[in-house]
Parts: structure tokens; C-alpha cells; sequence
């Protein structure tokens, strides 16, 4: 969220891939570029961090930039169900370590979200359909409103994909949990992004129009500490399933948890 969150990330990211030993890193910088959408720049700037994929969202093209740079780019994963004319794709197959692969995709839900979207379920549905059987790891990153909709999402999922992990709503939730199937959830991993926001914006213009219903100026991304928030998850190679998740919260306000491996 903002510079705040990408300097969090370009500054500890290198490091929790040593100590946690990743072999995958996904990160959603939809709203890395001053909180609405991805430039170029930017997301090379996540990619030299670590990033092995960046996800989109409801904000994909928000920098008219990221219309071409999403179709030479193909770390980059817009939304599966976005306009069918989009540039660049919602799902791809993208190597990790020691010749493993994975399959990232996004879907945009439906409820409380300000387009009607095509339906996503039918659209993962065919990815996990088409992909799922040539990777060793698939990862579903829910992008919408409602906890609802993104837990539907993971029992949809549950036993074909590695994780399903929602974003968009910018507060990290405390579910984190392997299902019935052997899908790791997590309803929402949180904003990377200072905390002593309102979803990690100034505080001031949220404020006034929740008050006063009028709006004055424009929002701004908050500029303090920042707190990295995310999800660790442990694979099985042979199964795809997941074998251990839990939350990452790491600096700024929010209480350190990382994980013991």
C-alpha cells in the first residue's frame, strides 16, 4: 500500500526469503502506486525485492502503464474474470525452485464490489481444470468485499488448490487454517502498509467524509511505519496440498508473528 509498503517489502522481503527458506513469493501490489494501482516501475522495483508473481485487482489498470507492461510481463496476473479484452492473463504457470511449478491466478468476486464481475467460480473452476494437474503448488488469490465470498472461494477450492488467500479489504484476518481437502485459507492477509491509517490511508479526508457525508480533498497514502502482513504455507510436492500455514505480521504497529520452521 503506497511507498510505505513497498519500502517494507524491498527492505525485509530478501531476508524472510532467506530465513523462512521460500522457494514462491507472491505479493498483491494493486495498490503499490500511490494506492491505486501498479506501475511498471514499481512492480520491478517488488520483483527485484523477491517477488516470483505480482497480483492485481479491482485496480489493475488504474496506471495506464500497466496496460502494456501486463503483456510483456507475465509474472503479472490480473484478474481471471476481468473484461474479456483485458490485457495480460488471470492465471499462469511460473517456475519456482528446483524445477517445481506453480499455478497463481486471481479472480475478482461479486458481492459489494462496484462492477458486475463475470461469475468466479466458474472462472477458477476452469483454470484449476486446465493447469492444476501439470503443478505441484496452486495458489487462488480471492480479490473482493465480503469474508463470505472469499470463504465460499476456499471450499470451492478445498483439496485442488495449495491456498486460497483473500486480499482487498486491507486488514489481516486470524482464520488461517488447512480445510477438510487439505487447502490452506486465510480470509484475508492484510495490507503491507502503515497501520495508523484507515486501510492505509491518511487518516484526516476518510474521517471528514464519514462525518460530514462531503468530501474535500484527495486520499492520500498514509507514510508511517509499515507493517509486512502475509502468509507462510508449508507444500506437499506430490499432493499440491498444504502442509502448515500461518500468518506473517512483521514491524510497525501490528504485533511481530513469524513463523518457527
Amino acid at each position: 500500500m503506497g511507498r510505505a509498503g513497498r519500502s517494507a517489502v524491498a527492505e525485509r522481503l530478501p531476508k524472510l526469503r532467506t530465513d523462512l527458506g521460500l522457494d514462491f513469493v507472491v505479493i498483491n501490489g494493486e495498490n503499490a502506486s500511490g494506492g491505486r494501482g501498479l506501475t511498471g516501475a514499481h512492480a520491478r522495483l517488488l520483483f527485484e525485492a523477491g517477488a516470483d508473481a505480482i497480483t492485481l485487482g479491482d485496480h489493475a489498470f488504474d496506471q495506464k502503464d500497466m496496460l502494456q507492461y501486463a503483456e510483456t510481463e507475465p509474472r503479472i496476473i490480473r484478474p481471471l474474470n476481468f473484461a474479456k479484452t483485458a490485457p495480460g492473463k488471470g492465471a499462469r504457470v511460473l517456475n519456482a525452485t528446483n524445477g517445481r511449478r506453480v499455478l497463481v491466478t486471481q479472480v475478482l468476486g461479486q458481492v459489494f464490489m462496484k462492477r458486475a464481475y463475470d461469475d468466479p467460480f466458474s472462472a477458477v473452476d476452469t483454470a484449476l481444470k486446465t493447469h492444476g494437474g501439470s503443478v505441484q503448488a496452486v495458489l487462488v488469490d480471492m480479490h473482493c468485499e465480503a469474508t463470505s465470498e472469499k470463504m465460499a472461494m476456499g471450499h470451492w477450492c478445498d483439496g485442488r488448490a495449495s491456498l486460497v488467500v483473500g486480499t482487498h479489504t486491507h486488514i489481516p484476518t486470524g482464520d488461517a487454517q488447512i480445510l477438510p481437502g487439505g487447502t490452506g485459507y486465510l480470509t484475508d492477509a492484510g495490507m503491507c502498509g502503515d497501520y495508523d491509517s484507515v486501510i492505509g490511508m491518511q487518516k484526516l479526508e476518510p474521517l471528514r467524509r464519514f462525518i460530514t457525508g462531503m468530501p474535500k480533498d484527495r486520499f492520500e497514502p498514509a507514510a508511517g511505519p509499515a507493517t509486512l502482513s502475509g502468509a507462510f504455507v508449508e507444500t506437499d510436492d506430490r499432493t499440491g496440498k498444504a502442509k502448515s500455514i500461518t500468518m506473517v505480521r512483521t514491524g510497525g504497529r501490528l504485533q511481530e508473528s513469524l513463523p518457527n520452521v
